[in-house]
């Protein structure tokens, strides 16, 4: 008997503590509502640099330059000629500080983007330089950011192909890697 005494004693200990434990922790309350969500397009430019490597989608601020950064353009033109414009100039300092890199060429500015027909149409971008002397991540780097600005302004989708056609010859046409 005492050991079933024993048994019971312990099955009714466990069940106080679990008791004990439930009634400690978050206690009920009113329905606590947060902010709403954001909407509307995403104010600046987007880019794509290189981060150890890889490619990376950078949200360029348009109309703020930061401290140190006087030789980069500020440029609210969300076309991909803009865009690659502000790719051709590099990370800024502040972008420089997070580990951003570039391997686009400063000489790819200025630049010319025409678009196909329709937004499935391809791009093309124009550039007074060697286009087959470019890295394969210098032409990712142009490419994606070609096609998220001509995606941000619906003059393309995110599937697009672009041509980049220079002094030398063209590459492409190329989807952008990262959808």
């Amino acid at each position: 008997m005492t050991g079933r005494r024993t048994g019971r004693a312990l099955l009714a200990s466990g069940l106080l503590l679990t008791l004990v434990a439930a009634g400690c922790g978050v206690r009920p309350s009113g329905v606590i509502t947060g902010r709403p969500p954001i909407s509307g397009p995403a104010r600046g430019t987007w880019l794509y640099l290189l981060a150890q490597g890889e490619l990376v989608l950078v949200l360029r601020h348009g109309g703020q330059r930061p401290a140190g950064d006087a030789p980069t353009p500020v440029n609210t033109d969300p076309s991909p000629a803009a865009a690659l414009s502000l790719l051709a100039a590099g990370p800024q300092q502040n972008e420089r500080a997070q580990g951003f890199t570039s391997d686009v060429p400063a000489g790819l500015d200025p630049v010319t983007v025409t678009a196909g027909a329709g937004r499935s149409g391809g791009l093309t971008v124009r550039a007074n330089i060697a286009a087959q002397g470019l890295s394969a991540r210098a032409v990712d780097q142009i490419i994606c950011t070609s096609v998220a600005a001509a995606a941000q302004v619906s003059a393309a989708n995110t599937a697009t192909t672009v041509t980049i056609v220079g002094s030398d010859g063209a590459r492409g046409p190329r989807a952008c890697p990262i959808r």
